[in-house]
């Protein structure tokens, strides 16, 4: 089939997106990529096999986009692209990339009556709370996540097919809508068996952490990804563990209270921020760690969607240290990956930190288990074949 994906942003990168393009062209079908471009990308080409189409773009389009569901001109103005997106390239099926951008496929598709895929990639809804321009002038009055989750639900019901990211994502939406259990897949964001198979160590980067008990976090580092609780913990942890340094790989507008909190607690020996590394660097960090943190917030949007770094770190036998939000709780208990640790809870992280510390067979146990769950059952290899056989349904 000729897929039309719509995908409301500049591609690439979009791991998700990507994963999924491949697979489907692997599994025989035609991939055709709707995007935006707001640089001096070609129009057209292929990248990995996918027929990407970049549509150009301005910085109103942008701002306009996060008044979707408020104001119409959004959707009026993508809506004549993709139109002319579907009639060009022939599509047979769309799949919508999540909600933003699916008032303005829906709209175009009047004329085409296209079967339609959804593919929610978070609960937007829940995860808008905590954007910061929903909580200043003048976004928190003219941006309701009420109304995105009363669009979502909409959207779930016209299309033919939903797909989401994990067990906990598939309930609470059959719960709220009216769409049937068969009409909906689980395709999490796992690793691709390309990461840790054969990896490249940079034996430099490893040997900088040789003498030292590194405790590591990759990824964003706003406030609900609970790091002020890991460095919070690190005032009594140092005392029971000299060698101990929290190790974190990303950045945030937050980074200046992380800062803050460090200098406050006189920590700057035993937290080393590295800012946005290149992915390649990954695997380097992960087999420095003696442990691999994960201390989320609990929110409705965690508890239904996994962090990707968990089986980025899984899939290199580290053990994980991970917040009981549901999702992630789940996953690593079914693996016997790992500790939990209470969400917020510092003397709880430090509990379970001084734990894994004290048993070196135990950390060793835990990271094998992690490592075979993801190397043998939880890779994208074999979790996309849900997406495939998604695909294999609506063509017959």
């Amino acid at each position: 089939m000729r897929i039309g994906m719509i995908l409301d942003k500049q591609f690439p990168p979009d791991p998700r997106v990507e994963n999924e393009a491949i697979s489907l062209i692997e599994a025989g079908h035609q991939v055709f990529l709707f995007c935006l471009s707001y640089d001096k990308y070609p129009l057209q080409e292929k990248v990995n096999g996918i027929n990407v189409c970049r549509f150009s773009s301005s910085k109103l389009e942008y701002k306009l986009s996060a008044l979707a569901y408020s104001f119409p001109f959004y959707s009026k103005i993508m809506e004549k692209k993709i139109g002319y997106f579907l009639s060009e390239n022939n599509i047979e099926v769309i799949h919508i990339h999540d909600i933003q951008i699916a008032q303005a496929v829906f709209n175009a598709n009047k004329q085409f009556q296209l079967p339609t895929v959804l593919d929610l990639h978070e609960n937007r809804p829940e995860i808008m709370k905590f954007y910061p321009h929903l909580k200043t002038f003048p976004g928190k009055y003219l941006i309701s996540p009420k109304v995105w989750k009363n669009k979502e639900e909409v959207f779930v019901n016209k299309a033919k097919k939903v797909v989401v990211v994990t067990n906990e994502a598939r309930e609470e939406i059959l719960s709220r809508t009216h769409i049937v259990s068969n009409d909906i897949c689980v395709v999490p964001n796992t690793v691709r068996k390309g990461f840790f198979k054969a990896p490249k160590i940079d034996a430099n980067l490893v040997k900088e952490f040789d003498n030292k008990f590194v405790l590591l976090y990759i990824g964003d580092t706003g406030d609900r990804r609970g790091l002020s609780t890991a460095i919070a913990t690190l005032h009594s942890l140092k005392n029971d563990i000299p060698e101990i340094l929290l190790v974190i790989v990303g950045a945030s507008t937050n980074d200046s209270n992380l800062l803050q909190q460090v200098k406050d607690l006189s920590l700057e020996n035993y937290v080393d921020f590295r800012g946005w590394q290149d992915a390649s660097t990954f695997a380097s960090y992960i087999s420095s760690s003696a442990i691999c943190i994960s201390p989320l917030h609990q929110n409705r949007h965690h508890d239904t969607t996994y962090a990707n770094k968990i089986f980025q770190y899984m899939s290199f036998g580290k053990p994980v240290l991970v917040s009981d939000v549901k999702a992630q709780k789940n996953v690593i208990e079914h693996a016997n990956a790992g500790l939990i640790h209470k969400e917020r809870d510092s003397e709880d992280f430090a509990l379970k930190v001084n734990e894994l510390y004290a048993n070196d067979g135990y950390r060793i146990k835990l990271g094998e288990n992690g490592k075979y769950f993801v190397q043998n059952e939880f890779y994208w290899e074999k979790t996309s074949k849900e997406l495939i056989k998604l695909y294999s349904d609506i063509k017959s």
